[in-house]
């Protein structure tokens, strides 16, 4: 692509967010407050820039476990929607549960998970695999009732069976589901991982920002929390493309 062309892309889409980094610029400058208090923008840039032996390390290990942890959360959740939709018992079962479950913030979960896992990585996974679990239960059960009209009835007079059924029309109806589901945990997943690592003061971009808070590098803080920003929006865009064309397959 044309630099011009892509430059004039990028400040089309994004043209809001420009807009508040600049007046961020600009009150920083007029306003005169120390670093410690406010970075400049054009300082959070230069110290990612300045220090990718300390950012790509870290960003590889948070976006490393956030994907893996969204992966396992997919089809843990994937698993649950099917075995509701298969038995009436177990889905007046994990449906509840799900639902008190997903209304608990996780901050108040990491720190049980911690108890019960150890206060390392193992609980950053944890944590990113519920978090995407409760979407891809409920779209992908949503999506598995949500059949072509008659479609049920056809198959139950060819006398296919309950898993031939689920194979050949319930999962295939409930993929775009299952895609929307992807997409909203995918940024969750990144967000998820990063807020265990800074309570568990491990490792990643969490670990970047607790130890930034602590010595009062405002610069630095503020960019871990800039490329915790850039990963989440570039594998929601990634989600949202793949997305677009499964439902542009499924029309």
């Amino acid at each position: 692509m044309n630099p011009l062309r892509a430059l004039g892309w990028f400040v089309s889409r994004f043209w809001g967010v420009l807009l508040i980094v600049a007046a961020w610029e600009a009150w920083v400058l007029t306003s005169g407050f120390n670093s410690i208090v406010i970075a400049r923008p054009a300082d959070v840039v230069n110290d990612v820039i300045q220090h990718p032996e300390l950012y790509l390390p870290n960003a590889a290990h948070t976006l490393g476990v956030a994907l893996l942890g969204l992966v396992l959360g997919m089809v843990v959740g994937t698993g649950a929607a099917i075995a509701a939709w298969s038995s009436a018992l177990l889905g007046g079962l994990l449906a509840p549960l799900t639902l008190v479950f997903s209304s608990i913030p996780v901050v108040a979960v990491i720190p049980i998970i911690a108890r019960l896992l150890g206060y390392d990585t193992s609980t950053v996974l944890a944590v990113v695999v519920i978090i995407s679990f409760f979407p891809s239960f409920v779209f992908t059960a949503s999506g598995l009732r949500a059949l072509p009209p008659g479609s049920a009835d056809l198959f139950r007079v060819l006398g296919a069976s309950r898993m031939r059924t689920l194979w050949r029309l319930a999962l295939p109806a409930a993929l775009p589901n299952w895609m929307t589901a992807l997409r909203g945990a995918a940024p969750q997943a990144v967000m998820a991982a990063t807020l265990a690592e800074f309570l568990m003061a491990s490792s990643g971009l969490g670990h970047i920002f607790h130890q930034a808070k602590d010595e009062l590098d405002m610069a630095r803080a503020l960019g871990a929390s800039l490329v915790v920003s850039v990963m989440a929006v570039v594998v929601f865009l990634l989600a949202s493309a793949a997305e677009t064309r499964v439902r542009a397959h499924w029309r």
